[in-house]
Order: C-alpha cells, then structure tokens, then sequence
C-alpha cells in the first residue's frame, strides 16, 4: 500500500518539477508546514510576505497525516518545509520530502525547519522496542500544547523566515513582537483563568497532554490505549474505570481523530466529564488559530471542572 503510494507520489512529483521556481523568483515565500499551527504561526511572522500550505488540516492523527498526491507539487515548489520534530511526522513526512523532489527542503538543509531545538523533550523513552507501542525514541513531541514552548517553534519560523528572505527583516521582526506581545498576554490570562486546574487528575485517548498539564498543574491518570498507537483492550478499560473511580479522576479528554465510543462508555461508567478537546487548530469548530484553539481548550476544561463542584 505504502509503496504504491509513494510511486504515485513520485510520478507527481516528476511532472512538478518543471513548475519549480526559484526563492528569488517568487512573488511570496512559499511555506509548507506539517500542522496547522505551524501554519498559523509562519503566517503571523511573514504576513503579507508568505504563502502558507498545512498538510494538515486540524482533525487528523499527527503522527499519521494522510499522504496526497497533491501535496507533492505544493512541496516540489516551497522554499521552506516546517516541522514539529522529535519524530512527529516520521509516518508521513520522510515519504512525501523524497517524491518533492525539492532539494531546498530536505533534511539538513536551510529550508528545512525543525522547531524541536531548543525544548527540553518529556518522557524519553528507556527502550523504543515495538512491543510497546508506537514510541517516540526522541520523546513525547506534543510540546505545542504548552504555550510557552510554542514560543521557541515561532522564533525557529522567524529565523528561517529572516534567512531566506533578509530583506523583509524589519518587517518579521515587527510581526514577530507584536504575536508574541499578544500570546504573553494571553498565557498571563490562561494560567489565571486555569488556577482551579491544578491538581486534576485526568485521562487522554492519547499520551498528548504532558506539556500542557505540566504548564497548567494538571495531572495525566492515564491513557485510554494500552501504549502508544495501539487500541485499548478490555482489560485495560476495566482497569482504567477501576482506578478512576478509586482516584476520583473527573475528566475524560477524547482527540477529535480518535472515536468516541470508549472515551464514551468510560466517562459514562466513572461519572467523569468527556470532553472533546484539538490538538491543533482547526480540530473542533472555531478554533482556527493557535490562539482561538488554547482559548477554546482553556474554557472547556474549566468548565469540565466546574461541574464537579
């Protein structure tokens, strides 16, 4: 299946290449990005300056994006290619630089941009054996739920912005200060509105809430898999009901790419709250910008609590 993938996505991409334009050329830097956020982020720094593509458009798996042929021309084309790191995107990504054919934005070169450096990287794992689970061998890469380490991924976008195009300086840095100046507010007002969450215990389809939680004073309980990318059995939902009655866990949280039904039958049988909460812009209704989406996540969880008391 991959393989016959990947030949459709090369043949995509050998017709492309006679469509490539050089960075100089172009009417706008053209970004690619993995996610949404990413997308919204190199918008707010290039402005007017940037044409912006996600491949993802907010509700998928981010380890596992869905691969179209259309996306090869876009990529064939970018001048810079923007990713979360830490083996986010292993699935999907190494795949789709090989059939762009784009040799600006491959590994290791500029327009390649890695936002991980800089962030000290949660729950490393002792072994990346495959008997547990879809591990990340660089550990957990969902730092972007904290909005402070979103800090270091924009100023990543911004360095890359300021080296393929200098003469826009002025103009990033401006864009760049004036996000930021707006995104310290808004963490000044998420950690005030979130005081009543420290302490809550609560569970995850997914291991994606780590950083979040350590920001925010919450308390991962546990994960509705059994390990990373593998589905629940029954055993473990029965213990997971079991420890959550005993801990008095109030909150079950279900990502919009994974289903309801157990998320479901766990809040219904511990008296929990289920809430649906993105992992990325764009994964519920109105929630188009990493900001939009901290806000929404931010008030769903306290209103979660608050029904506890």
């Amino acid at each position: 299946m991959k393989s016959k993938l990947f030949h459709l996505l090369s043949a995509v991409a050998v017709a492309a290449i006679a469509f490539a334009a050089s960075p100089v050329q172009a009417a706008k830097i053209r970004v690619v990005t993995t996610l949404t956020d990413l997308a919204d982020f190199a918008r707010e720094i290039g402005g007017d300056h940037v044409d912006v593509f996600s491949i993802a458009t907010g509700v998928e798996d981010t380890h596992g994006v869905p691969m179209k042929p259309s996306f090869v021309p876009v990529m064939n084309r970018a001048d810079l290619m923007v990713s979360v790191g830490f083996g986010c995107e292993h699935a999907f990504l190494p795949a789709l630089l090989e059939a762009s054919k784009n040799p600006r934005i491959q590994y290791g070169h500029p327009g390649y941009v890695d936002c991980s450096p800089g962030i000290a990287p949660l729950s490393v794992p002792k072994s990346t054996d495959h008997s547990e689970g879809d591990v990340h061998p660089y550990g957990n890469p969902h730092y972007m739920l904290d909005p402070v380490l979103a800090k270091t991924a924009i100023q990543h976008i911004y360095d890359a912005l300021v080296a393929i195009a200098p003469q826009y300086q002025a103009d990033f840095t401006g864009n760049r200060d004036a996000y930021l100046t707006k995104l310290d507010a808004k963490i000044v007002q998420w950690q005030a509105e979130a005081k009543g969450l420290k302490g809550v215990k609560f569970i995850s389809y997914h291991e994606e809430w780590d950083y979040f939680a350590e920001r925010f004073g919450m308390k991962v309980f546990g994960t509705i898999e059994l390990k990373p990318g593998i589905d629940p059995t029954p055993r473990h939902i029965e213990q997971t009901i079991t420890g959550m009655k005993a801990e008095h866990v109030p909150i079950v949280i279900r990502e919009p790419q994974f289903p309801e039904k157990v998320p479901q039958l766990i809040a219904k049988q511990t008296g929990a709250t289920l809430v649906k909460l993105p992992i990325m812009p764009g994964g519920v209704p109105h929630t188009d910008t990493y900001i939009e989406m901290m806000d929404y996540i931010i008030h769903t969880l306290v209103a979660a609590e608050a029904k506890r008391g």
